[in-house]
């Protein structure tokens, strides 16, 4: 019974670790909820009003999540250091409430640089921030000279309250989050296992439905993977653990997805196209009744079950004679003796089990430390072997190259400081013509839609959806405003359920989030006896002049066009996709060791910020329908090229330990066609004029082939490496059509 509520909560706990990685939406709701509900009570018991409860509940929302530094030394200082701002703040937004014109002009100077500190990092964000919000509560509870003493106290208390909170109610320290980063892959690399067991069994009806969860668990797992590799240098005690780490969470990633590529090619009964497990939409392959008829199928569908469990079996039961078993068994498919007979496409698919299953046992080694070895056949102690000369041989002793940073006008802080200033300003004229009491809503509207956007699409589509956000919620906060009454207490317990809401969904979607900011006013200004169906309604109105504001001033103040952002992003994928590409291939081709994992990263993050420069042009409501099919199938493009380049990163490091892997100086010449292709993307993307062309000719192979004298001769590299080769020189190819560049077939 015992084990039976054991598994139950490892279930629970493996679901909510993979919903939500780290557990960094559960700790933001919870730190703010809690510093908040502190100081209310705090508040209450030295018999504070409704006003100052209001004004240190919203202070202690806003010192708990402006600050977003990983290293808690450096929260406390960032936290000590915003007191006295919010407190400048506050009582110079007292002296100027009298003063329209001064007050509003400083409003403004105030938000210029709070937007030009944040190229001083995260705390120069945070100080910018608390400096403008704490501003904004003043304004919403009405301070001014006879309140201030009890706004500031009830700030200071605020503050107070939310470091007790943040340090010792719910700490995060680095390696805490990272652990449960590590809890989150191993429930999302779970996961995607288990949706290719539905895949293994999904018949013509299905295959569709399934293969969607297979694109969203291999983009989830890659995610998990990108958040750890960001908190590896501050949750790890040195530089070596956290190469080690890197390496081994890569080594899984592309493992996992290898697996479900040759799962794909099983079911198909032809080549997988990479491009299928990243490309939104893409037709699913004709499948057969069974990849394998008969016996083949059941030790298949047993065999990815058995991965799975090696995957999510804590350590602390991972020793016994069984899981020993099972990994054995899964490792003697490296060996070719040990494979079910079956057609040569399912054989491959248990090689990608045991390739896997190494990948795990390297994954489970590098984080939970040296494992029982008093079971193990042949092929498990090569393996571990082959892992220890890997790890032996990780130097951490890289230094990172200097960045050029832009200068003036060209930075994008100060870029954003000048638009948001001039959008602020529109906002201010227009919401005083809405409202002479409430026109601060118009600029607050206009200040968040430029947070963490870069271009005027981006600014775009999420004054959209905060305006969209608020219509609902102002229905909502009608309905509770209607339910709560006068009733003081569960007002604030609602505000404090919305609160948390909130931050639990911002990561997932700004629409919901400010669906519950704007639900959690309505409440808030029912405490505040100003509550009223007009109120509400101008809170759309201010919402949307700020949203129309703020998108006027990104088009026309210093613009960064959305085709400008994503062509600059684009040259920065193309030129780390040759630095990946070209690295690997020099090491596989006898050139010295690089460090490749790292411009691996690089092309990851890289890509990651072109996905999110795209947003606009695929968002559902863009009327250009051509535009967003073709953003959506570069992007799925360049996903596959970064696929085969990090396998190529991957492989290329074994080199030094591997026994079955060697150099091939052959390498080096056949693939100078698919970098100077890349070039030739990069340099038309650069410049529309250029003259530029891609070429296509002979498969890689074939050019291996010839250059050996027309005798086919792979003993020194492994098939796996051409593989990775050609569908990168195909999808680089590919790359060529929708952006205009033209492709040649050279004469033979």
């Amino acid at each position: 019974m015992k084990a039976a509520g054991r598994s139950v909560r490892t279930r629970l706990r493996d679901r909510i670790a993979a919903s939500d990685p780290g557990l960094l939406r559960l700790t933001a709701g919870l730190r703010t909820v809690g510093a908040i509900a502190l100081a209310l009570g705090v508040l209450a018991a030295f018999g504070a009003d409704v006003t100052h409860l209001v004004a240190g509940a919203m202070a202690a929302m806003v010192a708990t999540f402006a600050i977003r530094e990983k290293e808690l030394g450096a929260q406390a200082v960032t936290l000590a250091l915003g007191l006295p701002v919010a407190l400048a703040s506050v009582s110079v937004s007292s002296l100027l409430s009298s003063r329209v014109v001064v007050g509003d002009a400083f409003f403004v100077v105030l938000i210029f640089f709070a937007v030009f500190v944040r190229r001083f990092g995260d705390r120069g964000t945070a100080l910018g921030l608390i400096g403008f919000q704490v501003y904004f509560v003043s304004l919403f509870v009405g301070a001014d000279v006879s309140v201030l003493p009890g706004v500031l106290a009830a700030i200071a208390v605020a503050f107070a309250c939310s470091a007790v909170v943040r340090f010792a109610v719910v700490p995060a320290t680095p390696a805490g989050v990272l652990q449960r980063l590590r809890q989150a892959f191993r429930a999302r690399l779970a996961q995607l296992i288990a949706t290719q067991i539905e895949l293994l069994d999904a018949g013509p009806d299905g295959i569709e439905r399934t293969l969607e969860h297979l694109r969203d668990g291999t983009a989830r797992l890659h995610e998990t993977a990108l958040m750890i590799q960001s908190r590896l240098e501050d949750g790890t005690p040195d530089a070596s653990t956290a190469r080690l780490v890197q390496r081994r969470i890569a080594d899984a990633e592309i493992a996992a997805e290898r697996l479900g590529l040759l799962l794909l090619t099983a079911r198909s009964a032809e080549r997988a196209d990479t491009l299928t497990l990243h490309l939104p939409g893409a037709p699913a392959p004709s499948v057969g009744s069974s990849p394998a008829p008969g016996e083949a199928t059941e030790i298949l569908r047993r065999d990815l079950g058995a991965l799975r469990t090696l995957v999510l079996r804590p350590p602390a039961e991972a020793r016994g004679t069984a899981l020993s078993h099972l990994r054995n068994r899964l490792l003697g498919y490296r060996d070719e003796d040990n494979l079910p007979e079956a057609i040569p496409a399912v054989q491959d698919v248990f090689r990608g089990i045991g390739e896997a299953a190494r990948a795990v046992m390297g994954l489970r080694i590098a984080l939970d430390g040296p494992q029982d070895e008093s079971d193990d056949t042949p092929a498990t102690t090569r393996s571990r072997e082959e892992l220890d000369a890997e790890d032996a041989a990780i130097d951490a002793g890289e230094e990172e190259a200097e960045k050029d940073e832009p200068t003036g006008l060209r930075r994008p802080t100060t870029r954003a400081a000048v638009q948001v200033s001039v959008g602020s300003s529109l906002a201010i004229v227009g919401g005083e013509f809405l409202s002479a009491q409430r026109w601060y809503w118009a600029v607050l509207a206009c200040w968040i839609v430029f947070l963490n956007t870069a271009s005027t699409g981006e600014i775009l589509v999420k004054g959209y959806r905060r305006v969209l956000g608020t219509l609902f919620g102002v229905v909502a906060g009608i309905v509770l405003a209607g339910l709560v009454g006068g009733h003081t207490w569960i007002a604030f317990g609602l505000v404090l359920l919305l609160i948390f809401a909130m931050f639990y969904t911002a990561p997932l979607s700004y629409t919901l989030m400010s669906f519950f900011v704007t639900a959690m006013l309505g409440l808030l200004y029912t405490l505040l006896h100003t509550y009223s169906l007009s109120v509400l309604l101008l809170r759309i109105e201010e919402t949307a002049l700020g949203a129309a504001c703020g998108i006027v001033a990104a088009a026309l103040v210093l613009p960064i066009r959305t085709d400008r952002r994503t062509n600059e992003l684009l040259g920065t994928v193309l030129e780390r996709l040759t630095d990946v590409t070209e690295g690997a291939v020099d090491q596989l081709s006898g050139g010295p060791a690089a460090d490749l994992l790292d411009k691996a990263r690089e092309l990851d993050q890289a890509l990651g910020d072109l996905r999110a420069a795209t947003s606009p042009l695929t968002h559902p409501i863009t009327p250009l329908r051509a535009r967003r099919n073709t953003a959506q199938y570069v992007v799925a493009l360049l996903e596959t090229c970064a696929y085969h380049a990090r396998s190529l990163a991957a492989t290329a490091e074994l080199l030094p330990t591997h026994p079955s892997i060697a150099a091939d100086p052959r390498l080096r010449g056949a693939v100078r066609r698919t970098v100077r292709n890349i070039e030739a993307i990069a340099a038309r993307v650069a410049d529309e004029d250029a003259e530029t062309g891609v070429e296509t000719g002979p498969s890689i192979a074939s050019l291996l082939q010839f250059e050996a004298g027309g005798v086919p001769r792979y003993g020194r590299i492994t098939g796996r490496v051409l593989r990775h080769l050609e569908r990168l020189d195909e999808a680089v190819v590919g790359l060529a059509r929708p952006l205009g560049v033209d492709v040649a077939t050279p004469k033979r």
